[in-house]
């Protein structure tokens, strides 16, 4: 009782003390000010329990003395003794309840009331948290709270982090290498500690850590109670533990066999949309709009490995089969005749490289014989497989077909037989020339007869005999009215009967002018004699020549012209000279044998033909310029074109080689359009044309462009094939020659023809 009335008189004098403060203030505004009572007992207990809470500190706002205090509480006593009597234990019960709620430890955290420095108002000021009994996390011992923040951003800074309160922690002084040599050799449990990284400093590790690094470090369990041996528990054998129904009979819902009408409804929603045009499909995604993704953490290495294409995968292993099993059907196993049948045949043509067999349980299946060789094939079959993709392109084949003019537009060309000049008796005609005028046609037989035609009407003007050898040669001259005929051993030079008087006269006295100054004889050159006696009415001259003469080749000037005698060896080319009657053979020893030869119109340049190349000389300095190689086997035409920088080769093995003198030695082009050999290839020397003669009986007529600019091929297109000519004993047309001035051919052939072409 006494207890309560003391605290009940301390309340009144506090109260008391509480209006004297607010009525003698200077009428500065306090905040309300929450003044704890406590019980002096429990206050005692509180500062003999080692001062753990700090004591509030005192306001003096101007009160009374400590003596009027006193004085007061002792007043304030004696009022309330009588009453104190008459309180029931109730109203104990109920003070104690509400002295224990207003006791300091309800509130650890009571802040304290200073003015503040800056604003001149009082503020609330807090204690420090201890982590031990405030915090939440009052187990964890790590001072730093920095969470997973890498640790390096804190190389350059001294501090590792923030402790709870927001402080930094400071990093730990570390020592040099040689304070750690000591601690090693001075502390024995060094060699147990680690680096705290959170911390920076050393840790000591206990012996369980110890001991679960080292069972890490044998790649052991790291739990050390965990028996790999232990036994296994049988489950499900034995009697009465077989398991013989599912984990759940539940049925299946029938939802899972009824289509969902709900889908059905969504799904006939965006078909209707889309047949309304709602919706509309995306169109092709095109380069432009395709994503693109860049490798921002990858290597220029890397990148360009990433986009090359992916490795191709390794071709996969066939299925087994039925047969395959080892118990399959017995529609699978094979009877005995198919067994026996299967054993005869050889490993490589059998169908399969085993025989079905069949066993009544998996653990009867024997080990398989042919693991090793199957493994075997099976590598070989990796070690073959492709690794690379090879991408096929898609290419239209018309594109690669080059886009050439309708011959219609390359007009005029041969297109049909004009005239033919018919031989007596079917005697091969092997030869033929255009007078220059291109009025008159010569032609020459095996038979040793040489005819001249009218060109236009096909009328035979001329005949003459020349022996009874074959003909090898006729070349009309390119500058007068008359013409060369090559036989045998001999080179007669005629001027037709039947031109004017003033053609006569003029190419009599070109040919004839040298017998007034006879020149020194040259000794084994060719002999110039008057023609005596006359061979045929016109026979002016006659040149001697070694071996059997089968090709005559002029000048552009009709001066000189040359004489090709392939079984002449070293003497089987000679240059001859009309106006002088001089003849020299231009080469001491010749490589191969000669076939061809030709003059270059332009310059002084001469072209000899073997049987694999043709060589281009010079003749003014006496040297060899280049060898051509055509690739063909055996070389029987030549032909050179008007501006002198093409040249086209025929051969028996029915190629026809273009060259371009300005790009090298080896053939701009190679055509193939015969079935059978080329007896004779020809430019035309007024027109963009060429053709070629075949044993197969046709003529081939080729328009071919030649442009100025010298960055831009050649275009040849052939345009027209002539048939007219009979194949004979294998033979066709043998030869073919251009008029001088106009689109026309005519071509001669073993049926005893000549046919004129024309457009």
């Amino acid at each position: 009782m006494a207890t309560a009335v003391a605290r009940a008189s301390v309340a009144n004098g506090t109260k008391r003390k509480v209006d004297d403060l607010n009525d003698k203030s200077d009428g500065t505004a306090l905040g309300p000010i929450n003044l704890t009572l406590s019980d002096p007992e429990e206050s005692d207990g509180e500062e003999s329990s080692g001062g753990e809470e700090e004591p509030f500190p005192e306001l003096d706002l101007g009160s009374d003395t400590e003596e009027d205090e006193e004085d007061e509480e002792y007043d304030s006593e004696d009022d309330i003794e009588g009453e104190e009597e008459e309180e029931d234990d109730e109203d104990e019960e109920d003070e104690d309840d509400e002295d224990d709620e207003a006791t300091p430890e309800s509130h650890p955290r009571a802040p304290k009331i200073v003015q503040s420095d800056i604003t001149g108002f009082p503020k609330k000021v807090y204690p420090e948290i201890d982590a031990v009994y405030d915090s939440d996390s009052s187990t964890e011992e790590d001072p730093n709270r920095i969470g997973n923040v890498p640790l390096h951003w804190y190389d350059d800074l001294p501090h590792i982090g923030y402790d709870i309160s927001g402080k930094r922690v400071m990093r730990p002084a570390k020592g040099d290498e040689l304070d750690k040599f000591l601690s090693t050799v001075e502390d024995p449990t060094s060699w147990s500690t680690a680096v705290d990284k959170s911390t920076g400093a050393q840790v000591q590790l206990t012996p369980e850590e110890l001991e679960l690094i080292g069972r890490l470090a044998r790649a052991e369990n790291p739990d050390g109670d965990y028996d790999p041996y232990e036994p296994t528990v049988e489950w499900f054998t034995g009697p009465g533990k077989e398991m013989t129904m599912p984990l759940t009979s539940r049925p299946e819902p029938k939802s899972r066999f009824i289509p969902s009408k709900w889908e059905h409804k969504k799904v006939m929603k965006i078909v209707r949309a889309i047949r309304q045009g709602r919706i509309t499909p995306h169109g092709p995604v095109t380069a432009a709009q395709q994503p693109q993704y860049y490798a921002l953490w990858s290597t220029a290495d890397e990148a360009e490995a990433s986009r090359r294409p992916p490795p191709l995968p390794a071709p996969k292993v066939r299925l087994p089969t039925h047969s395959e099993s080892y118990n399959p059907p017995k529609e699978y196993l094979p009877t005995d005749e198919e067994r026996k049948e299967w054993e005869d045949m050889d490993p490589e043509d059998r169908p399969e490289n085993y025989l079905p067999r069949s066993h009544d349980t998996l653990r009867h299946v024997p080990a398989y014989e042919d693991f090793v060789k199957e493994r075997f094939d099976r590598q070989l079959d990796l070690y073959l497989a492709p690794r690379v993709r090879r991408v096929k392109l898609n290419i239209d084949p018309e594109s690669l077909v080059p886009k050439l003019p309708s011959p219609k537009e390359l007009r005029p060309f041969p297109v049909a037989q004009n005239v033919v000049f018919e031989h007596p008796g079917k005697a091969r005609v092997r030869c033929v020339s255009w007078s220059m005028d291109g009025e008159w046609v010569a032609t020459g037989d095996e038979r040793g007869v040489v005819r001249c035609w009218e060109a236009e009407v096909g009328k035979c003007v001329w005949e003459g005999t020349f022996g009874d050898q074959p003909v090898g040669a006729v070349e009309w001259c390119p500058k007068y009215n008359f013409f060369l005929i090559a036989v045998s051993g001999a080179l007669h030079l005629v001027i037709p009967p039947f031109l004017p008087p003033a053609q006569r006269a003029a190419a009599h006295t070109y040919c004839t002018s040298a017998f007034a100054t006879p020149s020194a004889p040259v000794p084994d050159a060719p002999k110039w004699t008057s023609a005596k006696p006359l061979l045929a009415d016109g026979h002016i001259l006659t040149v001697s020549v070694p071996g059997n003469p089968k090709q005559l080749a002029w000048h552009a000037k009709g001066d000189y012209f040359a004489s090709v005698a392939p079984d002449a060896a070293a003497k089987a080319v000679w240059i001859h000279q009309v106006t002088k009657h001089h003849s020299q053979s231009p080469f001491r020893k010749v490589k191969g044998t000669v076939q061809l030869v030709s003059f270059h119109p332009k310059q002084p340049h001469f072209f000899v033909a073997t049987q694999k190349y043709v060589r281009q000389y010079d003749l003014v300095n006496q040297k060899l310029l280049r060898t051509l190689t055509p690739g063909l086997r055996w070389i029987s035409s030549l032909s050179i074109h008007p501006s002198g920088e093409h040249l086209i080769v025929g051969s028996y093995d029915r190629k026809l080689a273009w060259f371009d003198l300005e790009m090298g030695t080896r053939p701009f082009r190679v055509l193939r359009y015969h079935s059978r050999a080329l007896r004779s290839v020809a430019f035309s020397p007024a027109h963009p044309l060429f053709a070629s003669a075949s044993d197969d009986g046709t003529v081939q007529i080729f328009h071919a462009t030649v442009f100025a600019d010298l960055m831009t091929d050649p275009r040849i297109v052939p345009v027209k094939v002539l048939r007219g000519h009979e194949v004979r004993e294998g033979l066709g047309v043998l030869g073919v020659r251009w008029h001088p001035r106009l689109s026309w051919c005519v071509s001669v052939g073993a049926d005893g023809r000549a046919v004129l072409w024309a457009n």
